[in-house]
């Protein structure tokens, strides 16, 4: 399987919605994230679009993986998890599987992501919302910068409307579906009681499954 090396502007330019139909058909959860994950691509291009309009200039460039060798508190839903432990598992193939195996075993809190695979997410189709979200202005982060603590004013704001959308969509996978329930969940960000940390989370179970 070959990785892509996107810049923002090539991953936002034209944001389509992912499609897996077999699987689809098979994972009830699988639609439903890759809704989120269109939502929220939306949302980053009209965010993108605003700002460039401003006259800022996206500091993120094709190849740059510095937040994901120093991002350390990078918040990811169960449903996230969900769909990169099926990415991983079932679609994966060759020497990328391999790397991505031997990564997850090895990988230690503080390290780069398991997931970055020779200077490029692995996992690019599936990466979470929050590195769909994280896009940087102005001056490219220096090495070991993570500009959402050094320049925030930098960093793309998620659009509240997209970000509720994406949040609304996400609700029923944790059994929460009246309309008052929906309502007070968003109002109350109830969503983040399930966020965790992607560097927490325990990688080298997910590669003993790899097999």
């Amino acid at each position: 399987m070959v990785i892509e090396k996107l810049t923002p502007q090539e991953s936002y330019s034209k944001p389509a919605r992912l499609s897996y139909p077999v699987h689809e058909a098979r994972l009830d959860w699988l639609s439903m994230l890759l809704d989120i994950y269109f939502i929220t691509d939306r949302g980053v291009t009209e965010g993108i679009l605003r700002e460039t309009r401003k006259g800022r200039e996206l500091a993120c460039f094709k190849g740059c993986s510095a937040c994901c060798r120093s991002h350390t508190t990078i918040p990811i839903f169960p449903l996230e998890i969900t769909g990169l432990y099926w990415y991983i598992i079932e679609l994966t193939e060759g020497e990328l599987r391999e790397k991505l195996k031997k990564q997850c075993d090895t990988h230690q809190v503080g390290q780069p992501c398991p997931l970055l695979v020779d200077g490029a997410c692995g996992v690019h189709p599936m990466r979470p919302q929050a590195c769909r979200h994280f896009n940087v202005f102005g001056t490219p982060c220096a090495e070991g910068e993570d500009a959402f603590y050094t320049r925030r004013q930098d960093v793309l704001t998620p659009l509240k409307k997209y970000k509720d959308e994406a949040a609304l969509k996400m609700l029923p996978f944790h059994k929460i579906t009246g309309r008052n329930q929906r309502r007070d969940a968003i109002k109350n960000n109830v969503l983040n009681r399930y966020v965790q940390v992607l560097q927490e989370i325990e990688w080298p179970k997910l590669a003993k499954r790899i097999g």
